[in-house]
């Protein structure tokens, strides 16, 4: 986390690392689509079975220790996941978001794509 400060506020900014490239190459396919849906049920409201903002609220400061996330900062997580509009984030929701993410793991999947069809 970073933060930056001016004359009269202070900014604070999280940087996440993207750890997907590795995980992806370390675990093949496969195991990271099972390690991306271990991580929804860690963020899942666990009676609805998607996550919703409470649940994205609570679960990331319990269990991921992200303290800091302001309601802004989640409502927009869960805006740009959210394809259907329901204001929740499903399982193909979040495993979709979190590719779209991740830059590095977009090029991989359209490499192995691209490798598969030649």
């Amino acid at each position: 986390m970073a933060t930056r400060k001016s004359s009269s506020t202070t900014t604070t900014t999280v940087l996440f690392e993207d750890m997907l490239p590795l995980m992806a190459n370390k675990l093949g396919g496969e195991g990271l689509i099972k390690e991306l849906c271990n991580g929804f049920r860690l963020l899942m409201d666990k009676d609805r079975k998607v996550i919703t903002f409470d649940s994205l609220k609570r679960n990331s400061a319990a269990v991921l220790g992200l303290n800091d996330l302001l309601d802004d900062e989640l409502m927009s997580m869960m805006r740009e996941g959210d394809i259907d509009g329901d204001g929740t984030l499903s399982e193909m929701e979040f495993c979709v978001l979190m590719f779209r993410l991740s830059p590095e793991l977009m090029v991989q999947s359209q490499n192995w794509l691209h490798d598969s069809s030649s």
